[in-house]
């Protein structure tokens, strides 16, 4: 391999028949005067345009069909010219300089083309080598090597994971929240279509011996009474998923404290109340309208017995452990009720220091949070402790802003045009890098960018699961 040309970042390398690389490995360019290494990533490949090849194609394609007999090539030109026929030109992106066996960052230089010796460059022996209190396998890089990250990575930060359907975003995520839950952490879940309720069975039918694995579904085992459930989430869900005006806002807080005051608060007294409270027609409708709205979701209840303690559930799993919450079947009304609710329920943990911090693992977010939400969770939720991994399949519908604040991304494979230009505007990464590589990604292959491979872009087959998925794409014939 030999140095072309260098523009800005990026480096053209000509590569010969009987060198192989791809898309996404490193090469370290070792400039033997200065002693240092210019470590670079392959992101495109390309056939040398070299003056006269295309001409020599065509004539060889026409000789073929036309002429018979023997070549005579006293010269031996011709092995020459196949050489230059297959000769490639690798488009790499600079990513550091290796001096002293550490690599440097935002520091460049001109490497030598006549002496500069280019060889295929480990990066997983660097990201590895580094220091890992709590390592897992994520997956294998090209050639079978063990590519092994530290799930604190993931620890305070926002992490997206999109791709295209069928591609395996939610296995990832899957082994994400088992490693997780492996060290101890706790983690939630918004489980839009059920795929994560067997997360703790292996296939062999055996159960996990580490971590508490908890399945709420609404109207069966998620359900509050009004005391437990609280003014605050209550109200809020009242204003963000039912729409209540503020004005009825205002005589809903005075009916909830005139009733906790009388100790007569639950379902039967509240609609009482409102059919019976001295406001305005209209605010008397809105209010009861949002009333058998909250009848008709099943989240509450006046048994005590049926009431599901959420403080007491969260503190169960603070040593390790999920709470699913499965929205499978839910209408779209109900599941922005359940999700306001427990977001609100959480914060309030939060905020009086109940719980440490929570993992969020939000499936199809879009289809659940209101717009406002994302920057909510990505700002002010963050610093009290929520831990966003947003993953979807239409990344379009995830704001600009939050790719740009994202610590980590992983990308599965998108081929439409559109999608790779939403994901190309994550601030971690050029992107060329994301259109030129995402869009060949086979099935389970994943771009991973960001602080859990210390800002070195990497391609990886993501680790095969032991454990019940429940996602899998169903289909009815058969191997």
């Amino acid at each position: 391999m030999k140095i072309y040309k260098k523009e800005g970042d990026v480096i053209q390398i000509i590569s010969f028949p009987n060198e192989i690389v791809e898309k996404g490995d490193y090469l370290l360019i070792e400039d033997p005067i200065v002693d240092k290494g210019l470590l670079v990533q392959v992101i495109d490949i390309q056939f040398a345009n070299v003056p006269g090849v295309f001409e020599d194609i065509l004539r060889d394609a026409v000789l073929e069909e036309e002429i018979e007999g023997e070549n005579y090539d006293p010269m031996e030109v011709s092995s020459q010219i196949s050489i230059l026929k297959d000769t490639k030109l690798l488009v790499c992106r600079i990513r550091g300089v290796l001096s002293n066996g550490e690599i440097v960052f935002g520091m460049n230089y001109l490497p030598s083309r006549t002496l500069s010796r280019i060889i295929p460059y480990k990066i997983e022996n660097f990201i590895n080598s580094t220091s890992r209190s709590r390592p897992f396998q994520v997956g294998k890089i090209r050639g079978e090597a063990e590519l092994i990250l530290d799930i604190k990575a993931l620890d305070g930060k926002l992490n997206i994971v999109t791709g295209k359907k069928g591609t395996g975003k939610s296995h990832l995520a899957k082994l994400l929240i088992l490693n997780l839950v492996k060290y101890g952490a706790p983690c939630i879940i918004f489980d839009i279509n059920g795929e994560y309720i067997n997360l703790n069975k292996k296939k062999t039918g055996e159960t996990l011996k580490f971590g508490k694995f908890i399945t709420l579904t609404p109207k069966i085992n998620m359900k509050f009474t009004l005391s437990q459930a609280k003014l605050t989430p209550v109200l809020n869900m009242m204003i963000y998923s039912l729409d209540l005006p503020s004005t009825s806002a205002r005589v809903f807080i005075k009916i909830w404290r005139e009733l906790e005051r009388r100790g007569e608060l639950n379902l039967a007294s509240l609609g009482e109340a409102i059919l019976k409270w001295d406001c305005h027609e209209s605010v008397r409708d809105a209010l009861y309208a949002r009333y058998n709205m909250i009848i008709e979701s099943g989240l509450f209840t006046d048994n005590i017995n049926e009431s599901l303690d959420f403080e007491f559930l969260m503190k169960s799993i603070s040593n390790g452990g999920v709470v699913v919450i499965n929205l499978k079947n839910q209408p779209a009304m109900i599941r922005k009720m359940i999700v306001e609710l427990t977001l609100n329920k959480l914060t309030e943990l939060l905020s009086n220091w109940k719980l440490q911090a929570i993992f969020l693992f939000a499936e199809e977010a879009h289809l659940y949070l209101r717009e406002t939400y994302w920057d909510d969770i990505v700002t002010r939720m963050r610093h009290l402790g929520i831990f966003a991994t947003f993953i979807t399949n239409q990344p379009d519908t995830i704001q600009e802003t939050i790719y740009r604040q994202a610590d980590n991304i992983f990308l599965f494979n998108f081929s439409n045009e559109h999608d790779l230009e939403v994901v190309s505007k994550a601030a971690k990464i050029d992107s060329e890098t994301i259109k030129k590589i995402v869009k060949e990604l086979p099935p389970h292959y994943c771009l991973i960018i960001g602080d859990v491979v210390n800002n070195f872009p990497v391609v990886v087959k993501v680790e095969p699961l032991e454990f019940e998925t429940m996602g899998e794409t169903r289909f009815f014939f058969k191997n």
